[in-house]
C-alpha cells in the first residue's frame, strides 16, 4: 500500500475578495506524478505553495508524513548571485566524487548538453549574477534534481527549456522514484509524465485520473453529462480530443481512455482544420508570393547562423520551426520581418528575401509591447480595430474576441497596468490578431499562457486563412497549429523534416552521438551512413507491417462489440436464470479481456505506424 505524503484537509485561501481556494481537501502519495492545471489566477500556483507549505492556508491544514523530504521549484529561484554554477549545483564534492555518479552526469548532460557545460563561460566556476533568467532556471532545476527527495513540486518547470530540454527532463522524471506535483502548461509533457491531474476550477479542485489525454476526454465527458451552458467550451474540449485521437500517435504518450468511448465521443467532431479551403483562401488574399529567400545568410554579429539557405513560405503554409538554442530562428524570422517593414529595402548579410506585394505580416516577438497602463483592456483592442474578420465567415467585435481570449466582461475595463505578465501576452496576441494580418510569425507565443487561453488560441488560429511560422518549445502547440515542420540543426542549413519533432529529436541525438564519439576512418562514415539507411528501410518496413496488424485489430475489435451486444441482450433475456447469467457473465468477462488486450496492443502499435 503506497505511504502517504501530504495531506490537505478542508483547505482555504483567499486574496482580497476572491476565494481561490475554498474546502479543498486532497492527498499525495508515495509514486503519484500528479498534473495541475486551471486558467492563470485560478490558484494553481497558490495551491502548490500551500501543498509545500511555502504559504500558510487561511482554514483548514497541511500535513506532511514524519522525515518528508521534499524539493521544491519555484517560479522565482534562490539562487547566490555571488555563487558559482559549482557551488549551488554540486556544492562540496570533488570532482572524481561527482564526476563517477552517473546520476549528476545525466542531470548535467540533460539540462546543459554536457558536463562541461557549453554555452556558460566558465563552465560550472561561471558566477551566477550575470547570468540570464533562463540559465538560472536550468541551474535551479539540477540543483533540486541532483538531490534525493520523496516528493518533488515543481512550478513550470518547462519554462527556458528549449524541446531536447523538455524530451529529456520527461524521461528522466518517468522513471525517478520521487512523487511528483506539477504546475505546466506544457501539455505533452503533462501527458508523458502525469499520472493523474488536478484541475483548479473556481476555488475548487477536480481530480482525473492519467495525463492530460485521458483528462481532456473525461472533462469533456463530465460537461456532456452535466449538460452545462458551457457548450462553446465543450466543443473547444472536444475538438482537441478528435486532434489528439486522429493525429499522428507520437504526439501524445499511450492514452489510456477506452478507445471506443472515445471514438463515439467525437464521431460528429470534424478535422481542426480545411486545409485545402484555407489554402485557397490564403491565395486569394497573398497571391502566388508569400516570402521568397534565395541564397540567404543570417548573422548576428560575427556569428554566421544561416548561410546559403534557398527556401519559399507559400501561401497557406503553416510551419513551425525548431532547433537548439542560439541556431538563428529567432534571427530568421526578424531578418524576413526587416524585409517586409522595409519593402525589401533592408537585407540579410547575403542573398536576398522578397516579399510579396500583399504581404500584411504580424510578428509576435517574445518580448512583451508596453502599452499606457491606464489604458483599459478594451480601449487597447479598440485602438487597432472594432471588429475582425478572422477567415471562414467568422467576424467579432473587439468585445468578442476579448471574451475568447479569456477577458471577460469586467476584465474588459480592467487597466493594462493592472495585469499580470500572462495576461499582457493574451492582450498583445489579440491585438495582433485584432490587425487583421495575412501573414503570422509567432515567436514562443505560449510564453505564460494557461492551457485554456492556449486551447482558445489554437481554436482560433484553426480557421485563419493566411500563412504561418511558429516558433516554441511547446511540443504540443507546434503539432496541434502547424502541418510541417522545419529545423535549425546548428550546421547553418535549414531542413524540412517530414517525421517532425520525432525526426529532430532523432537527428539531434545522432549528431551527439558523433561528436561524442572518437574520431573515426573515413570508411567507418559511410559504414555509419549504410547502417543507418539500413535502419530507414526496416523502419518504413514495420511501419507498414504495423498499419496492416492495426486493420486487423480494428476488425477483431468490431466483431468482440458486436458479441458483446449480443451477450449484454442475452443477459437481459435470462435476467431470472441465475445460473444461466452467471455463465454468459463469464463469458462477457472473457471477451472483455481480450479486447482490452487487443486495445493495448492497437496504442502500441498506433505509436509505430
Amino acid at each position: 500500500m503506497a505511504v502517504n505524503l501530504v495531506n490537505v484537509e478542508n483547505v482555504s485561501k483567499v486574496y482580497g475578495t476572491r476565494a481561490l481556494l475554498d474546502g479543498v481537501s486532497l492527498g499525495v502519495s508515495e509514486g503519484d506524478r500528479i498534473g495541475v492545471v486551471g486558467r492563470n489566477g485560478d490558484g494553481k500556483t497558490t495551491l502548490i505553495r500551500l501543498l509545500a507549505r511555502l504559504e500558510e492556508a487561511d482554514t483548514g491544514r497541511v500535513t506532511h508524513s514524519g522525515g518528508l523530504r521534499l524539493g521544491v521549484l519555484t517560479q522565482h529561484d534562490s539562487l547566490d548571485p555571488a555563487a558559482t554554477v559549482r557551488h549551488e549545483v554540486i556544492g562540496d564534492l570533488a570532482d572524481h566524487e561527482w564526476a563517477g555518479n552517473a546520476k549528476i552526469r545525466d542531470v548535467l548532460t540533460g539540462l546543459f548538453g554536457g558536463l562541461d557545460l557549453p554555452g556558460f563561460p566558465k563552465g560550472l566556476d561561471t558566477v551566477i549574477g550575470p547570468l540570464s533568467g533562463g540559465e538560472r532556471r536550468r541551474i535551479a532545476l539540477a540543483k533540486l534534481l541532483i538531490d534525493d527527495q520523496d516528493l518533488i513540486v515543481l512550478d513550470e518547470p518547462t519554462n527556458h527549456l528549449d524541446v531536447e530540454g523538455i524530451s529529456w527532463l520527461a524521461a528522466h522524471l518517468r522513471v525517478r522514484r520521487s512523487a511528483l506535483v506539477c504546475v505546466t502548461h506544457d501539455r505533452w509533457f503533462l501527458d508523458q509524465v502525469c499520472t493523474r491531474m488536478w484541475d483548479v476550477q473556481r476555488g475548487a479542485v477536480f481530480e482525473y485520473e492519467g495525463g492530460y489525454s485521458d483528462y481532456v476526454f473525461a472533462r469533456a465527458e463530465r460537461e456532456r453529462i452535466a449538460a452545462t451552458e458551457e457548450t462553446k467550451r465543450q466543443n473547444l474540449v472536444r475538438k482537441e480530443l478528435a486532434w489528439l485521437r486522429r493525429g499522428a500517435p507520437a504526439r501524445t504518450s499511450k492514452p489510456r481512455f477506452r478507445v471506443e468511448a472515445a471514438n463515439e465521443l467525437i464521431q460528429d467532431v470534424p478535422p481542426p482544420r480545411d486545409r485545402s479551403e484555407l489554402m485557397k483562401f490564403a491565395s486569394s488574399r497573398l497571391g502566388r508570393t508569400v516570402f521568397d529567400l534565395e541564397d540567404v545568410t543570417v548573422q548576428a554579429g560575427p556569428k554566421v547562423l544561416l548561410e546559403h539557405v534557398t527556401w519559399q513560405l507559400g501561401p497557406g503554409d503553416r510551419i513551425g520551426l525548431v532547433g537548439v538554442n542560439g541556431a538563428g530562428k529567432t534571427s530568421l524570422l526578424r531578418a524576413m520581418a526587416d524585409a517586409a517593414r522595409t519593402e525589401g529595402e533592408t537585407q540579410p548579410a547575403a542573398g536576398r528575401v522578397a516579399v510579396g506585394r500583399t504581404v500584411k505580416l504580424a510578428y509576435l516577438s517574445q518580448e512583451v509591447a508596453e502599452l499606457d497602463p491606464d489604458v483599459r483592456v478594451l480601449e487597447a483592442v479598440q485602438q487597432v480595430r472594432e471588429r475582425v474578420d478572422l477567415g471562414k465567415g467568422r467576424e467579432m467585435t473587439a468585445g468578442q474576441l476579448c471574451e475568447t481570449f479569456g477577458f471577460g466582461k469586467e476584465k474588459q475595463w480592467t487597466p493594462v497596468g493592472d495585469l499580470s505578465g500572462g495576461e499582457r501576452r493574451r492582450l498583445q496576441l489579440l491585438r495582433l490578431l485584432m490587425d487583421e494580418p495575412n501573414v503570422l510569425f509567432l515567436d514562443e507565443p505560449t510564453n505564460d499562457l494557461d492551457i485554456e487561453t492556449l486551447t482558445q488560441l489554437e481554436d482560433v488560429l484553426d480557421g485563419w486563412p493566411g500563412s504561418m511560422i511558429v516558433i516554441s518549445h511547446d511540443r504540443f502547440f507546434v503539432e496541434r497549429t502547424t502541418d510541417t515542420v522545419h529545423a535549425l540543426l546548428g550546421d547553418g542549413a535549414l531542413r524540412m523534416l517530414p517525421r517532425g519533432i520525432d525526426e529532430y529529436l532523432e537527428r539531434r541525438r545522432s549528431i551527439e552521438q558523433r561528436a561524442a564519439a572518437p574520431a573515426a576512418a573515413p570508411t567507418a562514415g559511410k559504414a555509419a551512413a549504410a547502417a543507418e539507411s539500413g535502419r530507414s528501410e526496416r523502419s518504413a518496413a514495420e511501419q507498414r507491417a504495423a498499419k496492416k496488424e492495426l486493420q486487423k485489430i480494428e476488425r477483431q475489435l468490431d466483431r468482440i462489440s458486436d458479441k458483446e451486444s449480443t451477450l449484454h441482450a442475452r443477459i437481459a433475456d435470462n435476467a431470472t436464470d441465475f445460473a444461466k447469467v452467471a455463465e454468459l457473465d463469464a463469458e462477457l468477462r472473457d471477451l472483455t479481456g481480450e479486447r482490452e488486450e487487443l486495445e493495448l496492443r492497437w496504442l502500441e502499435l498506433a505509436e509505430e505506424a
